[in-house]
């Protein structure tokens, strides 16, 4: 008995083309016009209470401590050992958000790790 190679189908890669692309597009409005722009982050830093604020500053904090970086290159590592569509999307969004925020180094590490889960035989529940 074979197991063939782990391959998203046809439906299943339209959803982590549209879990990439919305991760990777809301990555790039948190970056160059939410954390980036002077005129947002000057409110934000006088204490303006909005969702924009909190988004900036947890955002912030996240990158401070490499957190984008480390989910995506450990949800790609789980996904190297035993490859799921679930750990696989987890990781392309984590990615996603990490290179564009700074986190690259560990982020293209592991974009590098998931396009290598596609060589992996799949799991039993994943056939």
């Amino acid at each position: 008995m074979t197991r063939r190679p782990f391959l998203p189908t046809a439906r299943q890669t339209n959803a982590l083309l549209t879990i990439g692309f919305l991760t990777l597009g809301y990555a790039l409005y948190l970056r160059y016009l939410v954390i980036e722009q002077s005129t947002v982050g000057l409110p934000c830093e006088a204490g303006l209470p909005t969702w924009l604020c909190l988004a900036r500053t947890v955002t912030i904090a996240l990158f401070n401590y490499n957190v984008f970086g480390a989910l995506a290159l450990s949800a790609a590592v789980v996904n190297f050992i035993r490859p799921s569509l679930v750990l696989f999307a987890l990781g392309l969004a984590a990615a996603a958000f990490g290179i564009v925020l700074y986190n690259v180094a560990a982020s293209s590490l592991a974009v590098a790790l998931l396009i290598l889960s596609f060589a992996r035989p799949q799991t039993a529940e994943g056939q």
